[in-house]
């Protein structure tokens, strides 16, 4: 006769189908940041020319106030706060195009001095991180939060009058592929977008095995998008909405109308190079990720019924 199927049998069961399932759902979330975005998305050709076009400047509302942040944390030399030539350039650039507008310089002591004065439960999370990178990450969405106004990365510079792109109450751009960057972001100040993203950095501050992971997930790109797609699922209040901005860089593509880019990856690790090519063929490691998926979980489910077995060797139906 069969054994009897026990209270520690049923057990059992749940948990092997319970962790198959939360090991498909992780996954699918996490293919979900390389997919479709939500939220409208905007060439910069067509942002200009919508500029160009509408009602007079009076009539219309400008959400992003006209300061331009930049962040330069010498890792190397860090009581040298001066910019490297090129940099400086690219900065010199945005200034002289953006008249009227500010440029404001964060370094090391004037970015920890920011978090301790006006977000103090973050400084020990700041102070922590692995990656010197992600307080840089960090930074960023705190300062957009708190000001307002366009964050670029040193190595980005201006070909154009950045005005066009305040009227927008939130942006970050986007590559057109994979996940989101966010080398440029804007928007006006405690939009719910950049409060959502720093009030939810401490519950992703995790260290993962691979150092492109941790930086990436925890504050990077991957967490953008996770954030942003979350924004979008959460959304219940009918605020104007963030957009995202094509900056595809790919051969063919449209050329830049705002911005330049002058390369200079200061925060690469080892593990870039691999996952660099993970980029470049994205749709083969996604069939990788959902077979794994699949693997794993029958994994789950074996792991069960060995389990099973295991509980309920002694177990014997009474006969009759």
């Amino acid at each position: 006769m069969p054994a009897r199927r026990g209270p520690r049998f049923w057990l059992a069961t749940i948990v092997g189908v319970l962790c198959a399932l939360y090991l498909i759902l992780r996954i699918v979330s996490f293919v979900h940041i390389f997919g479709q975005h939500e939220g409208v998305v905007l060439t910069q050709d067509e942002v200009l020319e919508a500029y160009q076009s509408q009602k007079p400047l009076e009539h219309r509302t400008a959400y992003v106030p006209r300061i331009i942040h930049q962040i330069f944390h010498n890792w190397t030399d860090p009581d040298n706060e001066a910019l490297p030539s090129q940099w400086n350039e690219n900065r010199k650039s945005c200034v002289d195009l953006n008249p009227g507008w500010e440029s404001w310089l964060w370094t090391p002591k004037t970015s920890r001095e920011f978090i301790e004065r006006e977000y103090p439960w973050f400084l020990t999370t700041y102070d922590n991180f692995k990656f010197l990178i992600q307080r840089i990450d960090s930074l960023r969405y705190f300062l957009l939060r708190h000001y307002g106004g366009i964050y670029m990365d040193a190595d980005n510079g201006c070909k154009t009058s950045l005005e066009p792109l305040r009227y927008y109450p939130a942006w970050v751009v986007d590559g057109g592929h994979g996940a989101l960057s966010n080398d440029i972001l804007a928007g006006e100040p405690e939009h719910a977008y950049w409060i959502l993203m720093t009030d939810s950095l401490i519950s992703y501050a995790w260290n993962y095995p691979l150092p492109y992971i941790t930086i990436s997930y925890a504050t990077g790109q991957w967490y953008e998008t996770e954030i942003w797609n979350k924004y979008f699922r959460q959304k219940v209040d009918d605020k104007p909405e963030p957009v995202r901005i094509l900056t595809d860089g790919r051969p063919g593509a449209a050329e830049p109308v705002f911005f330049t880019y002058s390369g200079g990856e200061t925060w690469h690790n080892w593990d870039n190079q691999m996952f660099g090519w993970i980029g470049q063929n994205l749709l083969f490691f996604i069939a990788i990720v959902a077979g794994n998926a699949v693997v794993l979980s029958m994994a789950c489910v074996a792991v069960a019924y060995r389990l099973n077995r295991w509980l309920g060797r002694d177990q014997r139906l009474v006969k009759y």
